[in-house]
């Protein structure tokens, strides 16, 4: 990958990224229901080294400094990794005419990484099975996905027409 590709991924999985808090904030305060809080993000990174990956609830696991900044890096580093995703499918092309479409089959396959990892690991089950409202967390799972391949292809999209 050279260094323009690399830096251009890098502004499109943050600016991605960004939509999807947008997103998540909108979805706080229009519908009044609480994103995912990033410092259980941090807390299940930080309880990796001692060998604590999966948890009967992350809610009941002792709160641990610098849990809320390792969470909200994460989540960052991750968006910037998902990124590449479009890169992987379609090669340069997608950065010259990015498409809605991949962006939001790359939303769609991020969603393997709460439904299949995060949300197993923190007790909620595969795709927040044991939660109170399954269907409504893989719904919120589902949108918030598709604003980050939203924002994917709209930041793209900026980039490409700049060029």
């Amino acid at each position: 990958m050279d260094i323009i590709i690399f830096f251009k991924t890098v502004i499109a999985g943050i600016g991605a990224t960004l939509v999807m808090d947008w997103w998540s904030l909108c979805q706080k305060l229009i519908l009044k229901i609480p994103p995912l809080d990033y410092a259980l993000v941090g807390r299940w990174i930080l309880l990796l080294p001692q060998g604590k990956f999966r948890h009967h609830t992350i809610l009941s696991a002792s709160r641990i400094p610098g849990e809320n900044l390792t969470g909200w890096v994460f989540h960052y580093l991750i968006g910037i990794l998902f990124a590449v995703i479009p890169l992987l499918l379609y090669g340069r092309g997608w950065l010259i005419d990015p498409s809605l479409f991949m962006g939001m089959l790359t939303g769609l396959l991020t969603l393997i990484a709460p439904f299949l990892i995060l949300q197993p690991a923190f007790g909620f089950g595969i795709a927040a099975s044991r939660t109170p409202r399954p269907w409504v967390a893989r719904l919120l799972s589902l949108i918030t996905h598709l604003s980050y391949g939203i924002g994917l292809y709209g930041i793209t999209a900026v980039m490409a027409s700049l060029s």
